[in-house]
């Protein structure tokens, strides 16, 4: 059996590493970061994930899916906080569906913890690699305490190590291969909102919340031990700014004059705005991400996005769901071919993500708030009902089925069209609710083809 190098003990690479081990392959990951589970997890630097179908897919696919539970807590829907204290609830799916909330550390943690069972997983941490032979499938690495170094022969390496990827730099040295990374205007910061009453959430635990304010917003995730982790995207110029916010005082007004109801929840909000590091946005796009049989990029080391669509964590755990699905087709000595057939039917799929991702950006700090958006996401939920074989909305493709991203982007702007006739419709806003306005929608849609079939799953 092979031989296989992991470069990166982040999500991707934890997961992918228990789909191997699992085959019987000797897979070694290396770390440059110390082990997270015996060293304190450096705050301020992350943002809560959602979890959603197809990152399920992929944990149950590697047969962890009971320990990953224990650390999600479910999100029925969003809420939305207007400057006013007022709150909108926007119900994502079914009443049985959701995204799960998961911390960053949290998940990693559980996914080591998952993978150290296989005798044939080996991590190792502090290692920084420095060098690699492509050709031979040889890594370097350079001890992070001691500055040892040393040489690591396999079979393949997978390069898991993320939008900065050592692995992909090397292969950037190579012919013809293409690369682009762009950073939006907008930054991030993390802040946080602890529990109150020795344990309680201070908001409403099973949704997401988002604070938002046309250029920018403020998002809450919620946390196993009752706080919620708040995220300010922010653009780094301009007025306001992270570049405009100076003083004390310019924060703490700032934060009292747009997020009123927030400030009352967040006692650290100064210390956590002063002391949290304001981290960049890229979007990472490349190709091909091989080379012959010995190196594989995966995960956001292939294709970096923006975390705006919840799908970042996702579509690197469908990355490790597609790569096990392939590896029943190949054999061993057919690792080329297999890797060319992954990034072939993956690359469509992470632009189109990325595309939705930054789209949905402008949604989530503008439109939610939209009395026309909102206006929009009821017919898309009446659709739903009325025509569940023919129309399903952007999000719930996305988030709840397992059609491929690209699939999902052509299908929704088909439908955009139809929504488009609907929506300016003579007194649409009182027909809402109406059995005549259903009825109007189901004929309006029944010129598309039957795609879908039980709401839960896709065909």
């Amino acid at each position: 059996m092979k031989s296989i190098t992991i470069i990166g003990a982040g999500l991707v690479g934890s997961l992918v590493a228990v789909y191997l081990a699992k085959r019987g392959y000797q897979v070694s990951v290396f770390e440059r970061r110390p082990d997270m589970r015996t060293q304190r997890i450096s705050a301020g630097r992350s943002i809560n994930l959602a979890l959603s179908d197809r990152g399920w897919k992929g944990i149950e696919g590697a047969g962890i899916k009971e320990d990953i539970a224990k650390v999600a807590i479910p999100m029925k829907g969003r809420i939305m906080h207007s400057v006013d204290g007022k709150q909108t609830f926007q119900q994502y799916g079914t009443d049985k569906q959701a995204i799960y909330s998961v911390s960053r550390g949290g998940i990693n943690m559980a996914l080591m913890d998952c993978a150290e069972r296989y005798e044939n997983i080996q991590f190792k941490f502090n290692q920084r690699c420095i060098d690699m032979n492509i050709e031979t499938a040889t890594a370097i690495f350079q001890d992070n305490e001691t500055g040892e170094q040393s040489t690591v022969h396999s079979d393949c390496i997978i390069g898991a190590d993320g939008a900065y990827s050592v692995v992909r730099g090397v292969l950037q040295m190579t012919d013809r291969f293409n690369y682009s990374q762009n950073y939006i205007e907008h930054g991030y910061k993390e802040l946080t909102i602890p529990p109150i009453n020795g344990g309680d959430f201070a908001m409403e635990k099973n949704a997401l919340h988002i604070w938002p304010r046309s250029s920018y917003m403020l998002i809450a995730l919620p946390n196993m031990d009752g706080s919620f982790t708040c995220t300010l995207f922010f653009p780094f110029e301009g007025n306001p700014s992270f570049a405009s916010l100076r003083t004390d005082e310019d924060i703490l007004n700032f934060f009292r004059e747009h997020f009123p109801d927030a400030v009352e929840m967040m006692p650290t909000l100064l210390q956590d705005y002063k002391n949290n590091p304001t981290s960049s946005l890229i979007t990472v796009r490349c190709f091909p991400w091989s080379y012959k049989d010995k190196v594989l990029l995966i995960g956001d080391a292939a294709h970096g996005i923006v975390p705006f669509f919840g799908q970042g964590m996702n579509c690197g755990f469908e990355d490790c769901s597609v790569l096990d699905e392939l590896l029943n087709k190949y054999e061993d000595n057919e690792w080329e071919s297999l890797f060319e057939e992954f990034e072939t039917l993956r690359k469509p799929n992470s632009d189109a993500i990325a595309q939705l991702a930054l789209e949905n950006f402008v949604e989530m700090r503008d439109k939610v708030a939209d009395k026309e958006f909102l206006l929009r996401k009821k017919i898309e939920a009446i659709a739903q009902e009325v025509q569940p074989k023919r129309f399903r909305s952007r999000y719930s493709m996305v988030s709840f089925s397992h059609i491929p991203y690209s699939e999902s982007m052509k299908i929704a702007e088909e439908q955009d069209k139809y929504i488009d006739v609907i929506i300016r419709m003579p007194n649409i806003n009182d027909m809402i609710g109406s059995e005549e306005l259903r009825t109007q929608i189901a004929e309006a849609l029944a010129n598309l083809p039957e795609r879908f079939g039980d709401y839960s799953s896709p065909v």
